[in-house]
């Protein structure tokens, strides 16, 4: 790789760090081809990223960045996970990781703060944005069908009360 290719490299891992809701770190030796495959499948299905960049390389871009002392836990072979969305990497590599014991979450970032692995297994924890979005979305719906739901009740009973006269009269 020269240097045109480690600065480009550099760049973009600044951009990662930079643009990222959650960045996980993590060991993954071990792990077989189709064992990353699957980690990025998922990954890539919770709209997050997987990439496995040189320890150098990362911590170069986090120099002068709110995360750089996340560059202690870049040693060894490590793991990026990344996605916008807060808690999604965090969420799939905790799952992944229950799943795979070769997969070792070291750490991560989120909001410019540096997390450790009990960190990052409390964000796993929190709902995502599209969960928090659909609860919301629930309780602003439900006082609007209880209403309906009560206008519309009279409007039944007296229907059912109707009708029962109707059939008494028919009857007699």
């Amino acid at each position: 790789m020269d240097r045109a290719q480690k600065e480009k490299v550099v760049e973009e891992l600044g951009q990662i760090f930079e643009s990222s809701g959650v960045v996980v770190v993590a060991h993954y030796a071990g792990l077989t081809v189709a064992e990353m495959q699957d980690l990025r499948a998922r990954m890539r299905e919770a709209g997050g990223s997987v990439r496995v960049a040189k320890n150098k390389l990362a911590k170069i871009a986090l120099e002068g960045n709110a995360y750089e002392s996340m560059g202690d836990l870049l040693t060894g072979m490590t793991v990026l996970s990344y996605s916008e969305d807060p808690v999604a990497a965090a969420k799939v590599a905790q799952g992944y990781a229950k799943d795979n014991d070769k997969f070792e979450i070291l750490g991560g970032a989120m909001d410019g703060n540096v997390l450790d692995a009990a960190g990052v297994e409390t964000v796993s924890k929190m709902p995502s944005r599209d969960e928090l979005i659909a609860s919301i979305v629930g309780c602003i719906g439900a006082p609007a069908s209880n209403i309906a739901g009560a206008i519309g009740a009279p409007a039944s009973n007296i229907a059912s009360i109707l009708s029962t006269i109707e059939e008494k009269a028919e009857a007699a």
